[in-house]
Order: C-alpha cells, then sequence, then structure tokens
C-alpha cells in the first residue's frame, strides 16, 4: 500500500493521472458546489476567474479527503471519501485561518 507523508510522497499523489481524474469527477458529482457551504445553508461556488499573477485560473473550489490522505491511503483513490469544498472552508477546516491584523488600540480613549 502506497503511503503519503513526506511532502514529495503527496505530491507525486496529486499530480497523478489517477488523482486528476477522480478530482474532477468528484466536482461533478458535487455540482461544482462547496459542500461545506450547501450544508450551511450557502453557496459557494467554481468560477471562471483567471489570474494573471500565477498564469492560470484561480482557484476557487478544491477536492479533499474527508478522512486524511497520510492516514487512510487505502482511501486516496475512493470518490466516497471525497467532497468539493470552496478554498476558505477547505482552510478552516485544516485549520488554515487568516485573521487580520486587527488594532489593539482602536477601543481605547483618544485624547
Amino acid at each position: 500500500m502506497p503511503v503519503y507523508k513526506t511532502p514529495e510522497q503527496k505530491r507525486k499523489f496529486y499530480d497523478g493521472k489517477e488523482w486528476k481524474q477522480l478530482r474532477e469527477e468528484a466536482k461533478d458529482r458535487d455540482n461544482h458546489e462547496c459542500q461545506e457551504c450547501k450544508r450551511n445553508a450557502s453557496v459557494g461556488i467554481d468560477t471562471n476567474e483567471y489570474s494573471e499573477k500565477a498564469g492560470r485560473k484561480k482557484i476557487a473550489l478544491v477536492v479533499d479527503h474527508i478522512k486524511e490522505l497520510e492516514d487512510h491511503p487505502e482511501l486516496a483513490l475512493e470518490i466516497d471519501n471525497l467532497e468539493t469544498l470552496c478554498v476558505r472552508c477547505h482552510n478552516v477546516k485544516h485549520g488554515r485561518v487568516f485573521v487580520p491584523n486587527v488594532n489593539k488600540w482602536a477601543a481605547d480613549e483618544r485624547w
């Protein structure tokens, strides 16, 4: 059974033809909508915006492993273990939430 622990092992998997094909099947199954947003009565959809800086289409949706790839490599290519998420929901799930720099003095009395 393959192991997906290192960044190199994961990159090789995610660059593979099987993953790319299954990812598109999962997006089609999920109607190119964020499943977490739908559970929360919202809609997060794919876009066709182009990023000049990246030289490619902007990523609005990702296909996420429900049970993590490195913990459950046997489910790596199981479509039932995949769901489409918007980038924001994916980042929240993985604890990568951007917190803006808040001015801690904003509520202080001004002289």
